[in-house]
């Protein structure tokens, strides 16, 4: 897998532009961009700039993390606070993904998306309004571990960091969820699902290997 370096505002502009000219694979109107990272990676930062790209673009977008669909405590520490297990298997409400997020937009979906359904803090449903992606809309979701799911994403971009790089770069209370990225690493092999790979071991000089096109 060959690298080329770029800068985080080229490659927003460069997926952009990509993404711009991509047609849904379900025959939809509405196109489905995956950010998968660690959170020491910060998928957030390139997810919103992608947003702003496309927005330039005349496109709508909507970007939405996985953090506001975490599990209710009571699920997501059954087996304690730090098991890198349940991390991979049981912190995200993968099913309300698909059901709030990817099924209102598949051919002849209603377009409403439910931004996150809950807040870690309190531990409550958020209660947020749902928000309405018009045709020719493009979502963006992003977070960890997004491509083990069978996610319908029609560009998925992976954020690659090197086992050294992501323990530096993890605070000390979050290292007990490493295991749970080299667990994805050898049974998902992120890099080889994803359409394009960015190497962000620097995040002040990443590099990626393009769209292929």
């Amino acid at each position: 897998m060959r690298f080329e370096p770029i800068s985080w505002e080229r490659l927003a502009e460069a997926l952009a532009g990509h993404a711009d000219a991509l047609e849904p694979a379900d025959g939809g109107s509405r196109l489905r961009i995956g950010v998968d990272g660690p959170p020491a990676a910060r998928p957030g930062a390139p997810a919103e700039l992608i947003a702003e790209a496309l927005r330039a673009r005349g496109r709508a977008v909507l970007t939405v993390s996985t953090a506001g669909f975490l599990r209710p405590a009571s699920l997501r520490f059954e087996y304690g606070k730090e098991d890198p297990d349940t991390y991979a298997d049981g912190w995200f409400d993968t099913g309300a993904l698909w059901r709030e997020v990817f099924r209102p937009l598949e051919p002849g979906g209603s377009g409403r998306v439910l931004p996150d359904l809950w807040d870690p803090v309190t531990d409550r449903a958020t209660r947020s309004p749902y928000q309405v992606l018009p045709e020719g809309g493009v979502l963006i979701l992003y977070g960890p571990l997004l491509l083990g799911h069978r996610f319908p994403f029609d560009l998925g971009v992976h954020l690659s960091l090197s086992p050294g790089a992501l323990r530096r770069r993890t605070g000390e209370s979050e290292r007990w969820t490493l295991p749970a990225f080299a667990r994805y690493e050898e049974e998902v092999a992120p890099a080889g699902r994803a359409d394009v790979v960015v190497r962000a071991d620097d995040p002040r000089h990443p590099a990626w290997t393009g769209t292929g096109t």
